[in-house]
């Protein structure tokens, strides 16, 4: 019965035409900047001069994998934290918005395992949400450019631990990376639905929700990214979103991959427990 409820509850999220705007965003997004960097001429350029710049031959490393991977740099800081949080954000207060939570909670259906169904079928979300920026990363990349070329990723300077911020792989080995860096990425995803899922079980509007947990992740990062407080940065949220960049050094720092993990593991549950909290005690009559 449980799977079956779940199954329900994926019809319904992906039975809604604004799940698929995050899936069309990106594909849109990759496209152009894939456009860009194939066909005008001064961003191909300038792509090849950063890498000769670090001493290494431009055309081995222009290739299908380091194309991905400044895609997956750039589009995992900015549009995939906000496709996860409206989605996140919708789970509950567009069902409270609409009133149909008062016929779902007249069934013989606990208010914890509503929940848990719909935090679960977000958890889906995020894993195809980030599954198709990598598959789209590695399909628009391998229209254009070599796809037997080797990786070159530049790292910024927040997530330094003690390794040069150049990651150099090889096809293999980079794609093997590639793969585990957005694995890795999903509790980024997760961590930031399971925000907005929190805030969507509270009165409020589902795009309050998402804008609160957007602000919170923001508010976050910009205390982060400030000089002053470098030596904080481990008790900062953003330091351990980012745990899937560590793929992308030469040696992997295993006990960092760990200790992110566990403490986004424990974040996302804890948003889960306190969202549960707070519904059981809504009354969804008024």
């Amino acid at each position: 019965m449980f799977f079956y409820q779940l199954k329900g509850e994926l019809v319904k999220l992906f039975g809604k035409k604004r799940t698929y705007i995050g899936f069309s965003m990106l594909f849109t997004a990759q496209a152009l900047i894939i456009g860009l960097l194939r066909f005008y001429p001064p961003a191909h350029r300038s792509l090849q001069h950063g890498i000769e710049s670090e001493g290494f031959m431009g055309t081995d490393y222009v290739s299908m994998l380091t194309v991905a991977t400044i895609m997956a740099f750039v589009l995992a800081y900015t549009l995939l934290p906000l496709y996860v949080a409206l989605v996140g954000g919708d789970l509950v207060c567009k069902e409270m918005e609409d009133g149909t939570l008062r016929m779902i909670l007249s069934r013989p259906v606990s208010r914890v395992r509503l929940l848990l169904l719909k935090w679960i079928s977000g958890v889906i979300f995020s894993i195809v949400l980030v599954g198709a920026l990598a598959a789209g990363g590695l399909f628009f990349s391998a229209l254009t450019f070599p796809t037997g070329g080797s990786l070159f990723a530049q790292l910024p300077d927040d997530q330094n631990i003690g390794s040069a911020n150049l990651g150099l792989f090889g096809f293999s080995d980079g794609m093997i990376r590639f793969l585990i860096a957005h694995l890795l990425m999903v509790s980024k995803a997760v961590a930031i639905m399971s925000l907005a899922f929190m805030f969507s079980c509270w009165n409020m509007k589902p795009a309050a929700a998402a804008i609160l947990a957007l602000s919170a992740i923001l508010i976050d990062r910009i205390l982060m990214e400030i000089p002053y407080f470098h030596d904080l940065k481990e008790y900062f949220l953003g330091y351990h979103l980012n745990l899937w960049q560590t793929m992308f050094y030469e040696h992997i720092w295993w006990w960092r991959v760990g200790e992110s993990l566990s403490i986004l593991t424990g974040l996302s549950l804890t948003f889960l427990i306190i969202g549960i909290s707070v519904f059981q005690v809504k009354d969804i009559k008024s």
